[in-house]
């Protein structure tokens, strides 16, 4: 392929796409071609080879190939050309269906002088008409390139980089078919008729009801009036955009536009939320976790190259849907202390549905400090060298919230290590207000990696990996300390507060079998992928009190030794481990297999034994943890799948979750249902 030497007869196909219609912010349609996988692999490995070569070709100018953060630097570029600089006009130009207009003559010439590696592929792919199919419709096209091959962004940018590449704006800044000029007013006009003409000449087009023109509000009515009547005659119905509308790349980019842009959002924010009532609360909180909200905010570059940080009403009011929404999908009611705990991420105790508020600082400092180089490369030569503004006075409110004594990250481009101090600051602040022991053991448990496995799980029903809906409500609740039901008298007589505790270690746990037999089932399991076939409950073998132990390899596991494991879930509330879970995490789980060890001393010379104990919020034992590891090991090199270990990890959480559910369900009156059906085990 990458000789373009494919035999003719089935180009058609191999080079050909099946179309998806997505639909544009304004309401247009977007044909995104989905090509043969084959041809696309063979498309990424071209641009693994020239990303080098044409990225340091089209930077400054053009970052939309190959240039880290491109957009982000363009945003903190326009920022500083408008507010530091003394030029009148801003333009932002719009190329009505560029991918699909481009002339392909003029592809393949710049791809020939250019990138000639790969001008015999590209030829072969664009030489002549592409077949794209729409459900039952066929489509030949002969013009530009597909949206949706991996190198179209490059040879798009190949087939306009002479034309832009010569322009006389000061600022001249483009992300694909997106155009920023700046400068004077006589410049950009001559810049703007130049691409007209230029453009027209590769089959471009632009459309000037979506340009868009802003002016220095330093410029009398007059010069404005003349600056608008000229700029209307080249691009008629041209957008004048004040300072309160001014977007680039979809990111407010003065602070007089920042309302505006977060009301858009709250409104689609609420519009989503409502959506996401209709699914599996599961599968919302996922989606909350990496799709909508911050997480959106953060992908389209808002957090990390606005100063929204700047501005805590808007953020609180962000926050506030955010709070809304999570309550409404989890069915829980959050206190401040557990909605201060979910937002934290996972590592650090909570649930990873991050604050607006908590994010916005640390992301808007990490892309600073990750584009400097190509911020300075755009700016400079029209303004000097500056740096972005609001810098200085970001480091300082980031250093005021992490308090005395935290000194700047060592690496100022990992928004991770900016975030890092302010959730530490946070947790250590829960833990020092911790309301008594209880309390106390749950936040350090929760801090544990072990414990939030679950929440990292991909929910699934075909995997076994979907919780339904009381089942998570249960689980968020034991892990944030909220109520997860009201206070009654349980099924053993005793009183039931309402945390939910006394069901995870009640006589009567209607969920402790289950989840034993769970845990041990997944063990095994794990064991057989890592082709270690084992058996569960094996006659032949007896600890100390005459009782079997849980599983045995069939085969030698370390050192000719057979494996023989015991797996336990002790409470990590219960009042006689408060004591030390209250001061260390995993000290019940530590403890329990000590206990198991004892029982087993004296298997003989053949057998290895090893106790597998975690606790009921999440902690694992360190004879767990070594278990876990070796059998991670081995499934990874069957399987030659990395995150082979992290999969049983979840598996191992989850069982710990759907038992914790049904212990704490089992306190309750009895309504009939069947509390083992939440295991439903694959």
């Amino acid at each position: 392929m990458l000789s373009g030497s494919v035999c003719e007869d089935i180009t058609e196909i191999l080079y050909g796409a099946n179309l998806v219609a997505l639909i544009k912010k304004d309401g247009g349609i977007r044909p995104i071609a989905v090509g043969n996988t084959i041809r696309r692999t063979a498309s990424k490995i071209c641009c693994r080879k020239m990303l080098p070569e044409l990225s340091k070709k089209f930077e400054p100018i053009q970052l939309g190939f190959g240039t880290k953060g491109g957009c982000e630097a363009a945003v903190h570029a326009a920022r500083t050309f408008i507010t530091k600089g003394d030029f009148p006009v801003l333009l932002k130009v719009d190329v009505k269906n560029a991918f699909n207009s481009i002339n392909r003559s003029a592809l393949l010439t710049e791809i020939r002088s250019h990138a000639n590696p790969i001008y015999k592929y590209i030829w072969q792919c664009y030489s002549k008409p592409s077949k794209l199919s729409y459900k039952n419709h066929h489509i030949l096209s002969a013009t530009g390139c597909q949206q949706g091959d991996p190198l179209g962004p490059a040879i798009f940018s190949l087939g306009i980089h002479p034309h832009i590449s010569n322009l006389n704006s000061k600022f001249n800044v483009w992300y694909l078919d997106d155009g920023t000029l700046g400068g004077d007013a006589s410049t950009v006009l001559q810049d703007l008729n130049s691409i007209i003409q230029n453009f027209s000449t590769i089959g471009l087009e632009l459309n000037f009801g979506k340009c868009e023109l802003h002016l220095n509000e330093s410029l009398s009515d007059t010069e404005k009036y003349d600056i608008i009547n000229k700029f209307n005659v080249l691009a008629p119905n041209i957008k004048i955009v004040k300072r309160d509308g001014l977007r680039l790349l979809g990111a407010p980019i003065l602070d007089e536009s920042i309302p505006g842009y977060v009301q858009d959002q709250i409104n689609k924010f609420e519009d989503s939320y409502t959506r996401m009532c209709d699914i599996n609360p599961h599968m919302a909180m996922h989606i909350m976790k990496y799709c909508l909200f911050v997480p959106k905010l953060t992908y389209e570059y808002v957090l990390r190259c606005s100063n929204l940080w700047k501005f805590p009403l808007y953020l609180s009011h962000i926050d506030e849907v955010i709070k809304c929404s999570i309550t409404e999908i989890l069915n829980c009611r959050m206190d401040d202390r557990g909605w201060t705990q979910a937002t934290l991420p996972v590592r650090y105790g909570g649930i990873g549905i991050r604050k607006a508020s908590d994010v916005a600082l640390p992301a808007f400092l990490s892309s600073v400090y990750s584009t400097r180089d190509l911020f300075g490369r755009i700016i400079t030569p029209s303004l000097g060298d500056l740096e972005v503004p609001c810098l200085t006075e970001a480091k300082i409110a980031w250093l005021n919230a992490a308090g005395p004594g935290q000194d700047i990250p060592t690496d100022t481009t990992s928004q991770r290590l900016w975030d890092a101090p302010l959730c530490a600051k946070k947790e250590k602040q829960l833990l020092e207000t911790a309301t008594d022991a209880a309390d106390r053991a749950r936040l350090l448990a929760s801090s544990t990696p072990q414990s939030g496995y679950w929440l990292n799980a991909y929910p699934s029903a075909n995997l076994g990996t979907l919780l339904d809906r009381t089942t998570l409500t249960v689980a968020i609740s034991l892990r944030l300390g909220l109520q997860t039901n009201e206070p009654h008298r349980c099924r053993c007589g005793e009183h039931a507060d309402r945390r939910g505790h006394h069901g995870l270690s009640c006589g009567r746990s209607a969920g402790r079998i289950a989840r034993h037999a769970a845990l041990n089932d997944t063990i095994r399991r794990a064991l057989a992928s890592a082709n270690v076939p084992a058996t569960l409950e094996p006659s032949g073998i007896m600890r100390d009190d005459g009782k079997r132990p849980d599983g045995m390899s069939l085969v030698p596991w370390k050192r000719g030794r057979l494996l023989v494991w015991d797996a336990t879930c002790v409470d990590t509330l219960a009042p006689s481990h408060l004591p030390s879970t209250s001061r260390e995490a995993g000290a019940a789980a530590g403890r329990a297999e000590m206990m198991k060890g004892r029982k087993y001393a004296s298997l003989g010379e053949g057998y290895m034994f090893v106790p597998f104990g975690v606790e009921t919020l999440g902690p694992w034992g360190p004879e767990a943890r070594q278990l876990f590891k070796d059998i991670s090991i081995r499934l990874i090199e069957v399987s030659r799948d990395p995150s082979a270990g992290s999969y049983l990890a979840q598996r191992l959480s989850i069982a710990i979750q759907r038992g914790n559910a049904a212990s704490v369900l089992g306190t309750l009156p009895d309504s009939g249902s069947d509390l083992a059906s939440i295991f439903f085990l694959v």
